[in-house]
């Protein structure tokens, strides 16, 4: 599993035309879900994005959580984090999670979100979207489940 978390100023996610998902100050994140995550993996990758501190505290230090600073979530779900492309110039998806699989996990993350933020914006699954951001700092970080899971095994 990946996130790719941006702290932002604002974000929104539209389908159609119409928007789904706006917040205000946050983490808008990408979620790409492979053939070889679960559950399991998937609360230890909202743990950690819960317990992230890269807000800035009164000294200008990222030392506070999103929780800290009553900060927001939007979740847009992305296959393309498992991009492959080491061969040719045509990225290959082939470690994506199939469409089902990927779909329930996605919602089971959602779901669990919830538990950690009162007010989980989300896109649609599977949907072309358009998605806009201020992207805060710039900060962006690449939260991958092998590293993450690699470094705390229990």
């Amino acid at each position: 599993m990946k996130f790719l978390i941006q702290r932002v100023t604002s974000a929104q996610v539209e389908v159609e035309e119409k928007v789904v998902g706006q917040i205000d100050a946050g983490y808008l994140v990408l979620v790409g879900i492979s053939s070889e995550d679960n559950e399991d993996i998937a609360d230890r990758m909202l743990q950690k994005l819960v317990n992230l501190r890269i807000f800035e505290d009164e000294n200008g230090k990222t030392n506070l959580s999103i929780g800290q600073v009553g900060g927001n979530v939007l979740m847009i779900s992305q296959f393309t984090l498992y991009a492959d492309c080491h061969k040719g110039n045509r990225p290959s998806f082939v470690h994506a999670g199939a469409p089902d699989e990927a779909e329930r996990l996605y919602e089971y993350l959602l779901s669990r979100a919830r538990t950690f933020f009162p007010d989980v914006q989300h896109g649609i699954f599977g949907a072309m979207m358009r998605v806009s951001l201020v992207n805060d700092g710039p900060f962006t970080i690449m939260l991958d489940s092998e590293e993450v899971l690699a470094k705390h095994p229990n």
